[in-house]
């Protein structure tokens, strides 16, 4: 539980950076960076930045395909986590993801991700009914099934989100309900509460903020 509360304290600081920097034209980096030493072919030394990246990963989409992070490399990504059964934030974060997904379902260079944390009851064929009930069809939003170390480690230790088993929630889990936002090369470049129509209106004017950062 103090971890959880650790994740949500390091977002809710992130946020107020991300709020202060609203006016720039390149989205701010979150997670840990660190400065990466290298010599050109000349010999000159240059000093580089080097951010929090999202890892390699293989999961079971909704329908039941073995699918990896290269249907997301190269591309401009949403990620959420979720469970099908929750009756508390996700049908409102989905409903407003849905906005953000029909605003940019034809754009080929945006993606969607979704996490089940529900390793007990979300198999593919349950998220696939609930992509179709959402309104969702094809590969453009995937929906996707992974084991509870595999999914939880994601989600805390690179997405920055909390997720947890509580036997004394509502719905036996917890979670964030943020909307991250993940640029080309895997970096983490915004957090959305994804319950607030005013966050999920900001990510909407982000991403092509974001996207434009890769046409200069």
């Amino acid at each position: 539980m103090n971890k959880i509360i650790f994740s949500i304290a390091a977002f809710m600081l992130t946020i107020s950076i991300l709020s202060s920097c609203k006016q720039d034209k390149k989205l701010p980096f979150y997670g840990e960076r660190h400065a990466e030493t290298s010599t050109d072919a000349d010999g000159v030394e240059k000093v580089d930045t080097v951010y929090q990246t999202i890892p390699s990963w293989s999961f079971l989409n909704q329908d039941s395909v073995i699918t990896t992070n290269k249907v997301t490399d190269g591309k401009v990504y949403v990620a959420d986590f979720f469970f099908t059964s929750c009756t508390t934030i996700c049908p409102t974060m989905h409903r407003n993801l849905m906005t953000v997904y029909n605003d940019f379902k034809t754009n080929p260079d945006v993606m969607f991700v979704s996490h089940t944390i529900d390793f007990k009851y979300d198999k593919p064929s349950v998220l696939k009914k609930y992509a179709q009930k959402l309104g969702v069809d094809g590969a453009k939003w995937q929906f996707l099934y992974g084991s509870k170390d595999s999914v939880y480690t994601l989600a805390e230790k690179n997405y920055l989100v909390a997720v947890g088993e509580d036997s004394t929630a509502k719905d036996g889990y917890i979670h964030q309900g943020y909307l991250v936002l993940i640029d080309k090369d895997r970096r983490i470049r915004g957090a959305y509460d994804g319950t607030k129509t005013d966050q999920v209106e900001q990510l909407k004017k982000d991403i092509p903020v974001l996207l434009a950062e890769y046409k200069k």
